[in-house]
């Protein structure tokens, strides 16, 4: 059995990913933002990797049928209805409607991932559902991906904290898992930070954040278990 985690999508190609089960982790915040859209009725979401292909993807569309959303240096992106903050995505929002989402490291770690069978989206706020799915892809695969969105094409520590707590629940009974270096540094994050508080708060996007006044996000981001859904992404669309 093998576990890999990459910190960064960078160097990734379909060829590396194809067939095999993958979870996209961007807790700060688009992976946290994707789930609550959905919990909260959304058709789905429709990661852009860029705002100039959101907007291109919506130009021929009902206008009450989509929102745009997303994020730069995280502040929203001027134009669009929503930021990507997963306390905007409540049903009066975007019940019955398609999410079209670019954020800076989250839609293109997405967008990258295409290729591979399940890409799963996970974060804290669904840690317990997805966990569970991740060690049965494990158990019956012999073979997981887990792929950080990172920051600035760098390991984001939050993202980094999430694989390793994915890793010590998917390989849980299981003897002989192979990990990558990569899983090997993960585990040791999800045992030095005693909380998804403490974890999310001492890295760089969370202090980011918090300095920008969306505290409140932070904290949102690290409830774990909110949600019991795990979306699941397939030709350019979360459902």
């Amino acid at each position: 059995m093998r576990l890999d985690v990459y910190f960064t999508p960078l160097g990734l190609t379909a060829g590396d990913l194809a067939g095999r089960g993958v979870v996209v982790i961007d807790v700060l915040r688009a992976t946290t933002t994707i789930v609550a859209a959905l919990a909260s009725g959304a058709r789905g979401v429709v990661p852009a990797a860029s705002s100039e292909e959101a907007v291109k993807m919506t130009a021929n569309l009902e206008k009450d049928g989509f929102v745009l959303a997303g994020e730069r240096k995280y502040l929203p992106i001027p134009g669009f209805t929503l930021g990507n903050s997963p306390r905007e995505m409540t049903p009066d929002q975007v019940s019955g409607k398609t999410v079209y989402l670019s954020t800076t490291n989250g839609t293109p770690a997405l967008v990258a991932a295409q290729g591979a069978d399940p890409v799963l989206v996970g974060a804290a706020v669904n840690f317990g559902a997805v966990g569970e799915r991740a060690a049965g892809l494990l158990r019956d695969r012999g073979d997981l991906v887990i792929i950080c969105a990172g920051r600035e094409k760098q390991i984001a520590l939050e993202d980094a904290y999430t694989a390793g707590r994915i890793v010590r629940t998917a390989r849980k009974g299981l003897r002989k898992v192979v990990l990558n270096d990569s899983a090997d540094v993960a585990l040791g994050l999800a045992q030095r930070y005693s909380s998804w508080v403490d974890a999310f708060t001492a890295s760089d996007a969370g202090r980011a954040l918090q300095a920008l006044g969306m505290e409140q996000d932070v904290q949102f981001c690290a409830g774990v278990d909110k949600y019991d859904l795990v979306p699941t992404y397939s030709d350019r669309l979360i459902t």
